[in-house]
């Protein structure tokens, strides 16, 4: 098996991974997953793809995250992973979509507008 690249986004933070065959080995911007993403809750939401499809110890990841925060780039790895594993065996794509990994989540924050203190705030008014 060849190299597969994929793309995840998700707010302002982006992920490019490249998968191949291995152990399970999972190196983000060049750190081990643990050290890099030191909450577990966003360790284990980084799996969630690979264990729904019992892919946990077959694939060695590689991947590049840029921009955003800890929480929007490891939403962002999430849908990247999920992508490459469809593009791996198609026959994934509706238990992964089951699950809503193949969902790409296109909120992000409103920009400030002018003449008001926020996106949609207003300044205090009073009449009088």
């Amino acid at each position: 098996m060849e190299t597969i690249n994929a793309l995840g986004r998700r707010k302002a933070a982006i992920a490019r991974i490249y998968v191949k065959e291995g152990k399970g080995n999972i190196i983000v911007n060049k750190k081990k997953l643990e050290d890099y993403f030191t909450v577990p809750e966003q360790q284990f939401q980084i799996l969630r793809p690979l264990q729904t499809v019992d892919a946990a110890e077959k694939y060695d990841i590689v991947a590049r995250l840029t921009g955003g925060g800890f929480k929007g780039q490891a939403e962002a790895l999430k849908l990247a992973i999920a992508r490459a594993l469809v593009k791996i065996n198609a026959e994934d794509k509706t238990a992964l979509k089951r699950e809503g990994f193949m969902t790409r989540d296109s909120r992000v924050v409103e920009r400030k507008k002018p003449g008001q203190p926020g996106a949609r705030k207003k300044f205090q008014f009073s009449k009088r």
